[in-house]
C-alpha cells in the first residue's frame, strides 16, 4: 500500500504568517456570526478526539475540529499518512444525541447510549456516528454544532454571501501573504464561477492596483471586493425612488411599495421598514434609507417571493380531512431504488422531517417473531417493523403538528399482524387513533385540527365501522388483496389471476380494529363507491389507472374525492424509484398523491412546491371548487370560470449560483428561459421580460429553474424554486434557490420583478 504524502511543513516565519492570518479570519467570522467570547465555539475551535463507528469491528478515533472559517469541520485519522477529510456544515441535516441511527443501534451497546450522537448529512451521504468520551461531551458537540448551525442559518443572505466570497478570498491565497497576485484573482474568480478572458481580469486587476506594485493587498482588495458585489440593478431600482438628497425618504419608501411592490404601506410601515434595515446611524436618525438599507431590505425573507403570511399556517384546518392534499411517500423506506436498495428507518425520518403526512410500510413475516419491512421478493434490505414504528413515533412531529397516516401493505401472517399491532399500541399509545372521535357513528371524516397529534391507521378490515356501535349491522368484508392490489389495472390484474390463484389474506382483529378512518377497499366505478362505500372507505389507484380517470371523467372523479379519499402510487414499472406527474391527480381532487420521496427529480420539486406553504404542515387546503357538491369544474375542459391570470415576468439577475462541475476550470452558463450569459454564475444579468398565462391560479404552481447551458447535449441543472402561484409576492423579489436534493443554497438567489394582470 503507498501511503499518501505528507504536507510539506512551513518555516517558522510561514508558519507565524499563517497562524496570525487564521487568527484575523477567526475573529471576522466569530463577530459575523455573534459569537464573540462564545464557550461553545471555543470547545468546537479546540476539537477533540472521537471514535467513529462503522461496523461492530470498525471502530476508529477520529480527531475532529472547526475550521477558522467557522463553517467546515476538519477531520483526520492519529495516522499521519491518512488524509484529512472536511465537510461544511451546510452538508448537515441534523445533529442526534444518542443511539438515533441504524447504525449505532446495530454496532454499539446500550450503555454507551448517552456518549453516542450522529452527523445525519443532506442527500445520500452517509451518517457520520461517533461516540465521545463522556456523556458531557457528546453534549458538548451537539450543543455546540447546533448553535452554530443555528446562528449561520440566521445570516442574512447578504451575510452569507460576504462569508462565502470572503473565505473564498482566503483559499485564493495560495502563498497566505494576505495578498492577491493576477493569477490567484484568475483562479478565485474560477471559484466563485466566473471566468474572464486574460484581457478584461488585467482591466480589472490594474483598475483595482492602485499601488502598481503587481500584487492586491488591503484597502486594494476592498476596493476589488465592491467592484465584485456591485448591484447594479438595485442601483437602477434605488435611483428611480431615492429622491431626498440621493436617499429614500420614508415617502420615497411608501411610494415604492405600493407601486412596485403592490403593498398596502403607510408612513408608520416605511419607518418600521427604516428603523429594521438601516444600516447608517445618521440616516436611520433622519428617517432615511440608504442603498445599502434599501439592499437589506430586499435580501430579509419577509421580503422574498414567497408571501410571508403563507410560512404559517393560514388555512382552515377545521374542514374534513378529505378537504385536503396531503403530502405522502411511496414505499417510504426504501433510500434508493425498488429492486436491491437498502431499506432504512432514515427514511421514515427524512421523509417526515419533509413534512410527509402519509407513510407507507410494506410488512411481512421476518425471523423470530418479529414482522419486517422490505419491498416483497426482491434484493431490498429489510428493517423490523417495530423499529420503523419508533422512527415514526420519534419524528412525526417535528416538523408538523397534523397527524400522520400510517399506511399498512400487510403481507403477514396473522400471528405476525397481531405482533403488528401490539408494536403500533405499545409505541404510539393514547396517539394511535383507535376508536371514531365522539360517542356515535361519525358519518363524515375528523378535520386535521381534531387530528393534531396523531397517528391514523390506513389497511384492511374485517367489517365495517359501523360494527363499533351496532355489530348486528355489518357482516365480515372480503379481505382477499393488500392495499396496492387495489388499483384495478384491468391487464395486470388478469396476468395476476392466471400468475396465482386468489388467495384470501386472513386479518388478524387487533389489527383490523386500528383501522377507523382509512379502509382499504375495492374499487369498481364512481356510482359503485357513492352508493356502496362508506365515507371511510377508500381505494388506491396505480398512476396510469388514476391518470386516465383524470384525463376522462375528471368531474366525476373530483365528486367522488369531496365523500372519500383516494391515494395514488407509482406503477410497478418505476424499478428505479422515479416518479409521476403529480399535478393532474391533485386538479382532479385526489388527496394521497404518493411519490418516491428518496428520488430527486422535477416532480419531488413540485410536490416540495405544493406543500412549502400553510406552514410546511403537510396539509393543503383544495379550492373551493373542488370541494363544493354542485361544481361544473373540469380541469381538462376548465368548464366553470374566468380562470385567466396574465402575470408579467422579469427575469433581472441571479448572485452566488453553484458549480454543475466542480472542476475549477468549470463555470456555468446559466439561463432560465432566457438568453444563457456565458462563464459566469457569480452574477449573472438578462435583463429579459416574458408575459405568460395562467389558468387556475388557485392550483397552479411556479418553478423558477436555472440550467447550465449546452449546445452538444441537454442542459444541466443547476437549481430550482416551486411555490403556488397564489403565494407569490408581487414586485421586485429575490427568489432562493434549491439544488437538485430539495435542500436551500445558501448565498444563491434569484432576482426577478413580478406583476399580474387580469386578462382581458
Amino acid at each position: 500500500m503507498q501511503c499518501l504524502k505528507e504536507e510539506p511543513k512551513r518555516s517558522k516565519s510561514e508558519e507565524l504568517l499563517h497562524i496570525t492570518r487564521s487568527k484575523k479570519l477567526l475573529r471576522r467570522n466569530v463577530k459575523l456570526l455573534g459569537l464573540e467570547g462564545d464557550a461553545d465555539l471555543q470547545f468546537l475551535l479546540e476539537g477533540g478526539d472521537l471514535l467513529k463507528v462503522r461496523s461492530s469491528s470498525w471502530k476508529k478515533t477520529r480527531y475532529l475540529k472547526l475550521e477558522p472559517d467557522c463553517k467546515t469541520i476538519w477531520h483526520e485519522s492519529k495516522k499521519t499518512f491518512k488524509s484529512k477529510q472536511t465537510f461544511s456544515l451546510d452538508d448537515i441535516s441534523a445533529v442526534r444525541q444518542g443511539r438515533q441511527s441504524e447504525g449505532l443501534r446495530k454496532y454499539t451497546e446500550e450503555q454507551v447510549e448517552n456518549r453516542c450522537f450522529s452527523i445525519i448529512f443532506k442527500g445520500r451521504k452517509k451518517n457520520l456516528d461517533l461516540i465521545a468520551s463522556s456523556e458531557e461531551e457528546a453534549k458538548q458537540w451537539v450543543t455546540s454544532l447546533h448553535k452554530l448551525i443555528s446562528n449561520m442559518n440566521n445570516l442574512s443572505r447578504q451575510e452569507k454571501a460576504e462569508h462565502w466570497i470572503f473565505n473564498c478570498l482566503r483559499k485564493a491565497d495560495k502563498n497566505s501573504d494576505d495578498k492577491l497576485s493576477q493569477k490567484e484573482l484568475k483562479d478565485f474568480l474560477r471559484m466563485i464561477n466566473i471566468d474572464l478572458d486574460d484581457e478584461y481580469a488585467e482591466i480589472l486587476f490594474q483598475k483595482c492596483d492602485k499601488s502598481k506594485s503587481g500584487l492586491l493587498s488591503g484597502a486594494e482588495i476592498e476596493h476589488f471586493y465592491d467592484l465584485l458585489t456591485h448591484r447594479e440593478e438595485v442601483d437602477v431600482i434605488y435611483g428611480e425612488y431615492a429622491k431626498t438628497a440621493g436617499y429614500m425618504s420614508a415617502d420615497n419608501l411608501v411610494e415604492f411599495l405600493m407601486t412596485e411592490q403592490r403593498e398596502r404601506a403607510t408612513l408608520a410601515d416605511a419607518h418600521k421598514l427604516i428603523e429594521k434595515y438601516e444600516v447608517d446611524e445618521k440616516a436611520k436618525e433622519k428617517k432615511l434609507l440608504s442603498k445599502d438599507g434599501f439592499l437589506m431590505y430586499l435580501h430579509h425573507p419577509e421580503s422574498l417571493v414567497l408571501k410571508p403570511e403563507h410560512k404559517e399556517v393560514y388555512q382552515d384546518m377545521s374542514q374534513p380531512l378529505n378537504h385536503y392534499f396531503i403530502s405522502s411517500s411511496h414505499n417510504t423506506y426504501l433510500l434508493e431504488d425498488q429492486l436491491k436498495g437498502p431499506s432504512s428507518t432514515e427514511a421514515y425520518v427524512r421523509a417526515l422531517v419533509k413534512g410527509c403526512r402519509c407513510v407507507e410500510l410494506d410488512c411481512w413475516d421476518g425471523s423470530d417473531g418479529e414482522p419486517v419491512i422490505y419491498h416483497g421478493h426482491t434484493l431490498t434490505s429489510k428493517i423490523l417493523f417495530k423499529d420503523a414504528i419508533k422512527a415514526i413515533k420519534d419524528y412525526a412531529f417535528k416538523t408538523s403538528d397534523y397527524p400522520v397516516i400510517i399506511s399498512l401493505e400487510n403481507h403477514c401472517s396473522v400471528e405476525q399482524q397481531k405482533v403488528m399491532a401490539h408494536h403500533m399500541s405499545s409505541i404510539l399509545g393514547s396517539d394511535l387513533v383507535t376508536a371514531p372521535l365522539g360517542d356515535c357513528m361519525p358519518t363524515g371524516f375528523p378535520s386535521p385540527e381534531e387530528l393534531k397529534g396523531k397517528f391514523v391507521v390506513k389497511g384492511k378490515r374485517l367489517n365495517k365501522l359501523e360494527a363499533t356501535f351496532a355489530p348486528e349491522a355489518a357482516a365480515e368484508d372480503d379481505t382477499d388483496v393488500t392495499e396496492e392490489e387495489d388499483s384495478n389495472d384491468e391487464e395486470e390484474e388478469q396476468e395476476e389471476q392466471k400468475r396465482k390463484k386468489t388467495k384470501k389474506l386472513k386479518l388478524a382483529k387487533e389489527l383490523s380494529d386500528m383501522v377507523i378512518y382509512c379502509k382499504s377497499v375495492h374499487f369498481h366505478g364512481f356510482e359503485d363507491a357513492k352508493q356502496n362505500l362508506s365515507f371511510y372507505e377508500m381505494s388506491s389507484f396505480k398512476e396510469g389507472k388514476a391518470v386516465k380517470l383524470a384525463e376522462e371523467s375528471a368531474n366525476g372523479y373530483i365528486h367522488h374525492n369531496m365523500d372519500k379519499l383516494s391515494r395514488i402510487y407509482p406503477a410497478g414499472l418505476r424499478t428505479d424509484s422515479s416518479n409521476y406527474n403529480p399535478v393532474p391527480l391533485w386538479n382532479a381532487g385526489c388527496q394521497i398523491v404518493a411519490l418516491n420521496f428518496q428520488t430527486p427529480c422535477a416532480e419531488m420539486d413540485v410536490n416540495q412546491g405544493r406543500f412549502v406553504c400553510n406552514g410546511k404542515s403537510g396539509y393543503i387546503l383544495k379550492p373551493s371548487f373542488l370541494r363544493d357538491g354542485a361544481t361544473e369544474f373540469d380541469p381538462i375542459t376548465l368548464t366553470r370560470g374566468p380562470w385567466l391570470l396574465s402575470p408579467r415576468r422579469h427575469i433581472i439577475s441571479a448572485q452566488q449560483l453553484p458549480k454543475v462541475n466542480k472542476k475549477k476550470s468549470s463555470i456555468v452558463d446559466p439561463l432560465v428561459k432566457t438568453e444563457p450569459i456565458e462563464n459566469n454564475g457569480f452574477n449573472p444579468s438578462w435583463n429579459q421580460s416574458f408575459q405568460f398565462e395562467v389558468y387556475v391560479p388557485e392550483l397552479a404552481l411556479v418553478r423558477f429553474v436555472i440550467e447550465d447551458y449546452d449546445s452538444t447535449s441537454d442542459n444541466e441543472f443547476i437549481a430550482q424554486y416551486t411555490l403556488p402561484f397564489n403565494s407569490l409576492q408581487m414586485g421586485y423579489r429575490h427568489v432562493p434557490l434549491l439544488n437538485k436534493n430539495g435542500d436551500p443554497l445558501p448565498a444563491a438567489g434569484l432576482f426577478i420583478h413580478i406583476i399580474v394582470l387580469d386578462a382581458e
